[in-house]
């Protein structure tokens, strides 16, 4: 697993081996917070097996999910890099397991492979392009814009139809847009109306071009 993970895909063996050495396994059911923005862990987190959201939430439990990650990717990079508190939280959606590295092992392991640095640097700098447009997103595009966009953004063609695998409910969209439940329900049903969409147990299918505006 650890050699599909981009920032050690250029170890050897041994190297995994090592890496793998100073890593710890644990295993999590659905719906658990591994992370809390404001912690001060250090680790870092790569997913082995299961998905976890990345989110914000406020006092009231208003959330705004940044994104989702599955088996090979990884989470809590920030931490290794310097002393500051979590800066989102991190919750699994499914029963799910991680290999967990400390920071003073991933030191380590940066001083004997300077190359794992350059491909954390590439990691996150995809990440703020990412971030990027979803501000930009939210600061020019009306909530139709928004919702049109996640909905294409999280669909994989299969069989000459684009498929949304996420059971995603109408609040997880809310999350995603920064808008209310009420609202995304409305443009749901008006696009599973117009036959642009259509719901195929609980998955989200769109059938043909989403329109322009709503």
């Amino acid at each position: 697993m650890l050699a599909n993970v981009p920032i050690f895909s250029g170890l050897s063996d041994d190297e995994l081996a090592q890496v793998s050495k100073h890593a710890v396994t644990r295993a999590f059911p659905k719906q658990v917070i591994i992370i809390n923005e404001g912690d001060q862990t250090d680790s870092l987190y790569v997913i082995l097996k299961g998905k976890v959201k990345v989110f914000l939430s406020d006092e009231q439990g208003k959330e705004v999910v940044l994104n989702t990650q599955g088996p090979g990717e990884y989470f809590g990079e920030l931490a290794l890099l310097d002393d500051a508190e979590r800066s989102a939280s991190v919750m699994t959606l499914e029963p799910s397991s991680f290999m967990m590295i400390s920071k003073q092992s991933f030191q380590d392991l940066l001083a004997a492979h300077p190359s794992i640095a350059y491909s954390v640097i590439q990691g996150l700098t995809q990440r703020v392009r990412t971030l990027t447009d979803n501000v930009k997103s939210l600061a020019l595009m009306d909530v139709y814009g928004r919702v049109a966009k996640t909905l294409l953004n999280m669909a994989t063609t299969q069989d000459d139809r684009m498929v949304i695998e996420d059971k995603l409910t109408q609040q997880d969209i809310a999350n995603r847009v920064g808008a209310s439940r009420e609202m995304v329900s409305r443009i749901l049903k008006d696009l599973a109306i117009g036959g642009y969409i259509s719901f195929e147990k609980k998955h989200i299918v769109i059938n043909e071009q989403l329109p322009t505006r709503y």
